[in-house]
């Protein structure tokens, strides 16, 4: 070992990871603010109105995570898998590397008061790897690694390559790793003291934001699997972050996708991970880095929420009108495709082609659902163009008097 430690857990304080409360105290309120801001919208639009919404939040992490690694899971496969893992639908494609990862994210979502074990954590990487086989590669399965090698993270051609990151040797890992989950239990917040409270060991407090934070730079630095570390590292995030939510709320679903705001920002991710693990245990800049992507993650749920409140808003001032399912298919797509996300607004040759009816039809179906407020026009003669009626859009009506101004 050289005399200046290169990596986090050649500290000597290791594994104690400590950050500035003052430092971290704007990013972690507002994190905390954004949170409650996406539960209460939640609660406002139900439970039942929500389900669309963890549908698609399911997916997207579970291909957002999955692509941080260079996997491409297929969209199908991973949406039918989140609709059985959720008791839904045993319809659909099945690919059982999406159903092993949708398991491990499903399991930590859903069963926060389980406490987080060895054994679980090597189911969750059993189920990552069905085959046993990482590529054409066969790797430890369903237990720690072992192998006399050095475990690191590399990028570049063989005899040029780069070491990013060097975790603990594999003989280090069982006690590394007991450390690390004998910590995520005492300071998990949505467990009580049972047996006897008087001789039980004191509780440590961590917000809930900032142990999520920690507990995926712990777990990513010691690197326990020989595959699988970098979605088991969210899945542990995943389970921190459930388990606050359920202790404060008494809910721990599933709306908020943090590794889809990551793998917009992978390379900032890998960055801000690597600039931690190659640090003296002082984790201030990673706690702040993370929740201000936590922060940004909660807002782009947040207007996932919003849109779906006037797509439902839509639907109820509508309830009444007598629609032909073919109107009903497209003033669908309209909405799913947001304000101005529908390229070159509708026309009736487009209506044409998306319901495969005669232009007389369309041409009858437009008139009707402008005449019903469920379409609005604009242009003339061949330019005319149909917007769907939702009063919060503009589509696209303010950059164009933005463009005009200038």
């Amino acid at each position: 070992m050289s005399a200046r430690p290169a990596w986090i857990w050649q500290q000597p304080d290791w594994p104690v990871l400590g950050y500035d409360p003052q430092a971290t105290a704007v990013d972690l309120s507002l994190a905390l603010r954004w949170t409650g801001i996406v539960e209460g919208k939640a609660a406002a639009i139900g439970l039942q109105d929500s389900l669309p919404l963890v549908l698609d939040a399911y997916a997207e992490e579970a291909l957002a995570t999955a692509r941080m690694e260079g996997q491409a899971l297929p969209p199908d496969a991973v949406r039918s898998s989140v609709l059985r893992h959720l008791g839904l639908s045993q319809q659909g494609p099945v690919d059982r590397h999406a159903d092993g990862l949708v398991a491990v994210l499903a399991d930590a979502t859903q069963a926060p008061g389980e406490p987080l074990t060895e054994d679980r954590l090597c189911r969750w990487q059993a189920a990552l790897f069905p085959t046993g086989l990482s590529g054409l590669q066969r790797i430890a399965v369903g237990r720690y690694r072992d192998h006399a090698d050095p475990m690191q993270i590399v990028s570049g051609m063989p005899g040029r390559e780069t070491v990013h990151y060097e975790a603990p040797p594999s003989r280090d890992v069982r006690r590394h790793m007991g450390a690390f989950l004998d910590w995520f239990a005492a300071t998990n917040p949505a467990a009580s003291p049972i047996g006897n409270p008087d001789n039980a060991a004191p509780r440590e407090t961590t917000d809930g934001i900032s142990r999520a934070a920690i507990a995926h730079l712990w777990f990513e630095s010691i690197h326990p699997f020989e595959d699988g570390n970098g979605r088991l590292g969210r899945a542990v995030v995943d389970l921190a972050m459930a388990q606050y939510l359920h202790s404060g709320h008494g809910t721990s679903l599933r709306l908020v996708s943090l590794s889809t705001q990551w793998m917009r920002h992978r390379t900032a991710y890998y960055d801000a991970l690597n600039e931690a693990q190659r640090g003296t245990g002082d984790v201030t800049g990673w706690v702040s880095w993370f929740a201000q992507q936590w922060t940004q993650a909660c807002q782009t749920a947040s207007k996932v929420m919003d849109q779906a409140v006037l797509k439902q808003r839509f639907w109820q001032t509508h309830a009444s009108s007598v629609l032909q399912p073919r109107q009903r298919k497209v003033l669908q797509r309209l909405l799913d495709d947001g304000d101005g996300g529908f390229l070159g607004g509708l026309n009736a040759d487009k209506y044409m082609k998306m319901t495969k009816v005669s232009k007389a039809t369309a041409t009858r179906d437009l008139a009707l659902m402008v005449a019903a407020g469920q379409l609005r026009s604009q242009g003339k003669g061949r330019a005319v163009r149909y917007l769907v009626n939702v009063p919060e859009w503009l589509h696209g009506a303010e950059r164009t008097q933005a463009r005009r101004s200038g």
